[in-house]
């Protein structure tokens, strides 16, 4: 069995390729070389998607069958000038159903029914009322996290915004974030004002869903109605990555100290992992340094299942 593994940089992407014994690994790149390449997913339909951003250019989504060739989508998402918005990059993809969706910063969702050859504004988030008073976070105004049902039902995850869902595919969204604790509350919208940093989904229970927040790690089990936190065992409630193997339906996260203090707490880097669906954490530490400093960011981590 070959094993691939997709790494964007802002420098260009890599190729990282093993058997399934994973002892030697040959690297092939710069694919985009000189590009940031901020995003990869599949286009539904068996092939690749990967978004590249520049600072003179902006930001375009390429489509490829091998992940080696690639072309730039006929149409990639943009916001129209009159919107006031600015697409500045692409985040995450996420396959939902027959559409694909993508997330952008400045926040908003992109919806494309061709397998990402053309992409159309989801204009019922972007357009929510609240949409004034949303607040980037340290990494900007940012929807970095897409799930969903497979069907009508989708959550966002937007920095520093919080959570957001939709029950009929997108027309419409409703805050999802009773429970967490707000890092800028708002007066009108009370629903908004967290910052959440990561979001999954649990493979066969579409009402529980776990996130890992500015403020802790929490779960949900009524699709996002309410939160209840689940720190047992973690050192920290601060860290960014959060994810999900659904074949043991095991959880992997990698706090940091505080948000102040961006590094590993006491400078060990540590992987927590959880067994019993969020309800404790055990530490992971074999083979990972001592001493480092380093943040482990949002897309920083992935599991293969």
């Amino acid at each position: 069995m070959k094993v691939q593994v997709f790494v964007g940089t802002q420098k260009g992407a890599f190729i990282y390729s093993s058997n399934a014994g994973r002892t030697k690994w040959t690297v092939e790149g710069p694919l985009f070389p000189g590009w940031k390449v901020t995003a990869a997913g599949h286009d539904g339909a068996g092939g690749f998607l990967a978004a590249t951003s520049s600072d003179i250019y902006g930001p375009s989504v390429h489509r490829s069958s091998d992940l080696r060739e690639w072309t730039v989508a006929d149409k990639s998402p943009t916001y129209a000038k009159k919107s006031g918005f600015k697409l500045n990059q692409v985040w995450t993809f996420e396959s939902v159903g027959e559409r694909v969706f993508l997330g952008v910063d400045q926040a908003g969702l992109f919806a494309s029914s061709d397998h990402g050859a053309t992409w159309k504004q989801v204009r019922g988030l972007t357009n929510h009322e609240s949409r004034p008073a949303w607040m980037p976070g340290f990494g900007g105004l940012c929807a970095h996290h897409i799930t969903s049902d497979g069907d009508q039902r989708i959550w966002c995850g937007i920095s520093s915004v919080g959570v957001f869902g939709t029950e009929d595919g997108g027309k419409s969204w409703t805050g999802l974030n009773r429970g967490v604790r707000p890092m800028l509350a708002d007066k009108k919208f009370k629903e908004i004002g967290t910052c959440v940093h990561a979001i999954k989904r649990h493979p066969d229970n579409p009402d529980r869903i776990w996130r890992q927040d500015h403020a802790g790690m929490f779960r949900t089990d009524d699709g996002g109605k309410t939160w209840d936190e689940i720190q047992n065992g973690l050192p920290s409630t601060f860290g960014f990555p959060l994810v999900l193997d659904e074949s043991t339906k095991t959880l992997f996260c990698c706090p940091l100290a505080s948000d102040e203090a961006r590094y590993p707490p006491g400078g060990k880097l540590r992987v927590y992992r959880s067994q019993d669906e969020g309800d404790s954490w055990q530490e992971c530490g074999k083979g990972l340094p001592d001493i480092n400093y380093h943040s482990v960011l949002r897309q920083a981590m992935a599991v293969d299942n």
